[in-house]
C-alpha cells in the first residue's frame, strides 16, 4: 500500500498544505472544487507507482491558507502554483488538473511553460452568459457557522446533491445526473474538507466559473491531453474546447462507475506523459 504523506509549504501569503507520495518524475495534481487534494487520494496512490506525485490543496481550500480576503482570479491561483514549486524546490513537472484544477493547470502552463513538461486537463468548462449568470447567483456561497448547527446540514446537502444533479440546486428531472451516490465514507470525507474552508471555498469556484477557456486555451504552448468521463457534466464543453488548444489530444473516457474507468483513465494519461517525457 502506498504511503501518502502530508506536509506544508511556507509561501508569502501563508502555508499551502499538500499530499505527496512516490518517487521519480514529478507530477503535480490539482483538485476540483469544492474539496481538497483528499479527493485525489486514489489517483495519487495509482500514479505514485511511477511518479513523485505532489497534490496541494488550492489556496483557500482544505488546509491551505486563502490567498486573499477577496475573490482571486484563476491567474492568481496559478501564480501560487509557481511559488509553491519554488518552495518545495521542484523545477519542472508534469501537470494534471480536474475541473477548477484544470483551469488553474492551464493558466500555470501559460504562466510558466518552462516548468511544465505536459498538461492533462480533466473536465474543462466554458459557460454561456446565461449559464454564468445562473451559477454565480446560485451555485457556491459560504457556510458561516451557526449555533444550532443548521449550516452542517446545508453543507451535507450541498455535497450530496452534487452527485445527483447538475447544477446541484436544479433538483428537477431535467437536472438529474445519470449518476449514483458516493459511499457514506466518501460523502463524509468531502463534507469535512469543505467545512475546513467553509467561508472561503466558494471564492475559487467563482473564479473558475468566470475563467474564459476559449480565450485562454489558445495560449497553451505545452502538449495537452484533454479527457472527460462519459457522465462528467463537463464532457461536452471539454470536447468542444479541445479545438482551441494548439498541441492537443482528446480522449473520451467511460462512465465514472464503469469497471474499466480508472484503468482506462490511468492508461490514457500514462501513455500521453510517456510520449512527452
Amino acid at each position: 500500500m502506498t504511503d501518502v504523506k502530508r506536509a506544508f509549504a511556507d509561501l508569502s501569503h501563508g502555508q499551502v498544505h499538500y499530499r505527496h507520495a512516490g518517487a521519480g518524475r514529478p507530477l503535480l495534481m490539482l483538485h476540483a472544487s469544492p474539496g481538497s487534494s483528499r479527493q485525489l487520494l486514489g489517483f495519487i496512490t495509482e500514479f505514485a507507482r511511477t511518479h513523485r506525485v505532489i497534490a496541494p490543496d488550492t489556496a483557500g481550500n482544505g488546509d491551505s491558507v486563502p490567498l486573499f480576503d477577496r475573490e482571486p482570479t484563476i491567474v492568481d491561483l496559478a501564480d501560487v502554483g509557481t511559488r509553491f514549486l519554488d518552495a518545495i524546490q521542484v523545477d519542472r513537472v508534469d501537470l494534471y488538473g480536474s475541473h477548477t484544477g484544470a483551469a488553474i493547470a492551464a493558466e500555470l502552463a501559460i504562466l510558466a511553460p518552462d516548468r511544465i513538461n505536459a498538461v492533462v486537463l480533466d473536465g474543462v468548462s466554458q459557460m454561456t452568459p446565461a449559464e454564468l449568470e445562473d451559477v454565480l447567483a446560485n451555485y457556491a456561497f459560504p457556510f458561516p457557522a451557526d449555533r444550532d448547527g443548521a449550516y452542517l446540514a446545508r453543507v451535507f446537502q450541498f455535497c450530496r446533491d452534487q452527485y445527483l444533479f447538475f447544477p446541484w440546486y436544479d433538483r428537477t428531472r431535467g437536472g438529474r445526473r445519470d449518476n449514483g451516490l458516493g459511499s457514506a465514507a466518501d460523502i463524509h470525507a468531502w463534507v469535512v474538507e469543505v467545512l475546513k474552508a467553509n467561508e472561503t471555498y466558494h471564492l475559487n469556484y467563482r473564479a473558475a466559473f468566470k475563467w474564459d477557456a476559449e480565450a485562454r486555451l489558445p495560449l497553451l504552448t505545452r502538449p495537452t491531453l484533454l479527457i472527460a468521463g462519459e457522465n462528467d457534466p463537463l464532457l461536452d464543453s471539454t470536447a468542444a474546447l479541445a479545438a482551441f488548444v494548439p498541441d492537443q489530444r482528446y480522449v473520451a473516457l467511460p462512465r465514472f462507475d464503469a469497471p474499466d474507468f480508472a484503468a482506462t483513465r490511468a492508461a490514457a494519461i500514462r501513455g500521453f506523459l510517456a510520449d512527452h517525457a
